[in-house]
């Protein structure tokens, strides 16, 4: 068979196995789990290290081939989706971790390095250290979801992911490589971004669109030995958001996270539950413990029990909480909660295939009406209420997230899909809020509300940084062709 362009352009750069152009392959990477518009590579390489990524982005350039990473393909964005063809890196081979610096407490990985795999390593050497692990499945990069300013279940005490990197290497589209942190003075353990001028920012939430990262160091925490995670009831969501607000102050709390009560409904196999018992909480509200011992342990739990006592004397509905391996007793079901990283195959693998949301982050002082209109919308268009509500950084700010499942392969489901989140992004807009892990679909929705200002430099450094226009185009409307 006669090689195809693509074949021949990027026949050097990986063994021939891995350089793919067959139909069956590029349509399934053509889409993800989302309700975004399929786009179709013109091939598929599976690079495994940092030469052939060169050697990829290399020819990339000199042919104006547009490059798209790609891992797991889990992100709810679309983001790793082409919008104008073109080769799709896949990076999950490209997945050793090459440093775990236990003084320090600092990993250098690569992109493939998942959140499962770097567990592991750690329980494996025995170290009392950990990272903030997403509500996701053990298969996600720990890259991806730094670099696309994700959180974990530490990201109460510590922010957004993108804040656990202390460096990264990167490759441009001009073909240079670039250390930030530091990494940019010498190869001593990449401790900390600061005190250079802080260009980590230039590859953070950016989606790809400024460079190839193919390597970083990211902060680990001590792991400590003494740890509980618990659930509370709540019967209306103000009182598991102020519940949240006041504990989120205490400085004692790993993690905060609030579930709405389809969750419980679509664990047990009802799939599209769209009416609430009476008597069913609203929210399930779990909290997360840790201490270096005992008597630590004991004060957070007194702390924890005086607030819900003091909410419940004030006339706030909820219940004492319950340890998670007693509710495990009574519904095997939440024993999915047990440990991070987790697979809630209710979302992800359900018979429909279909997983959308609108993730935001915004001001806990708005979470109240915000959730309010939210769920007058998801009524309208016929989806469950299934929220999830955490607070961030000390409770200076908060996930607030609307999720659908839907089916793929029904057009009118995929529509209502489109129509529900393009009304759920306005409506978060006007509350303040701000969409991440932007998809494209929603970043037309952003750019209008962004300072004019802001997103010209923003195109500024695109040009600078990618002036091939090669490094996953079509995102954050940056490309020079495209309209301000």
């Amino acid at each position: 068979m006669t090689p195809n362009r693509y074949e021949r352009l990027f026949g050097d750069v990986v063994p021939e196995q891995r350089l793919v152009t067959d139909e069956a392959t590029l349509s399934r990477f053509s889409r993800d789990t989302t309700e975004a518009e399929p786009g179709r590579p013109d091939v598929v390489l599976f690079i495994e290290n940092a030469a052939e990524a060169e050697a990829a982005v290399r020819v990339a350039a000199e042919h104006r081939v547009p490059l798209i990473p790609r891992i797991a393909g889990t992100n709810l964005g679309g983001l790793s989706i082409p919008v104008r063809g073109g080769a799709i890196l896949d990076l999950t081979g490209f997945n050793r971790i090459i440093d775990i610096n236990e003084i320090d407490m600092i990993a250098v990985i690569e992109p493939g390095v998942t959140f499962g795999q770097l567990v592991a390593e750690l329980k494996r050497r025995q170290l009392p250290l950990t990272i903030g692990i997403p509500l996701s499945p053990p298969h996600t990069s720990i890259m991806a979801n730094c670099l696309l300013d994700g959180l974990g279940n530490l990201s109460l005490l510590y922010g957004t992911m993108g804040e656990w990197i202390t460096g990264l290497e990167v490759l441009l589209s001009t073909g240079q490589t670039i250390r930030t942190g530091a990494w940019a003075v010498s190869d001593v353990p990449p401790f900390a971004r600061a005190p250079l001028p802080d260009l980590t920012g230039l590859f953070v939430s950016w989606q790809g669109t400024t460079g190839l990262v193919t390597k970083m160091a990211v902060e680990l925490k001590p792991k400590l030995a003494f740890r509980r995670r618990l659930f509370v009831l709540t019967y209306n969501r103000r009182t598991t958001y102020d519940l949240m607000r006041r504990l989120a102050r205490q400085r004692m709390f790993d993690d905060i996270g609030g579930l709405s009560w389809p969750t419980g409904k679509m664990m047990y196999g009802i799939e599209r539950p769209l009416e609430r018992d009476p008597d069913e909480p609203e929210f399930f509200t779990y909290i997360d413990l840790s201490a270096n011992s005992e008597a630590e342990l004991s004060i957070k739990l007194d702390t924890m029990t005086r607030i819900i006592a003091e909410q419940r004397s004030n006339g706030a509905e909820l219940e004492d909480p319950l340890d998670l391996d007693t509710i495990v007793k009574v519904a095997p079901q939440f024993e999915k909660f047990a440990e991070f990283p987790t697979d809630l195959e209710f979302l992800t693998q359900h018979p429909g295939g279909g997983l959308s949301w609108v993730g935001t982050y915004g001001p806990m002082s708005r979470f109240d009406r915000a959730a309010d209109l939210g769920i007058e919308i998801m009524a309208r268009y016929r989806f469950p209420p299934l929220i999830v509500s955490r607070p961030m950084k000390g409770g200076h700010f908060g996930v607030l997230r609307f999720i659908e499942t839907f089916s793929r392969d029904d057009d009118k489901e995929v529509e209502a899909v489109r129509r529900c989140n393009a009304e759920l992004t306005t409506m978060v807009l006007e509350q303040g809020f701000i969409p991440y892990k932007t998809p494209v679909r929603t970043t037309a929705q952003v750019i209008p509300h962004l300072w004019p200002g802001t997103h010209q430099l923003m195109r500024r450094l695109k040009e600078v940084l990618d002036p091939y226009q090669i490094m996953n185009p079509g995102r954050w409307g940056l490309d020079t062709e495209e309209e301000l």
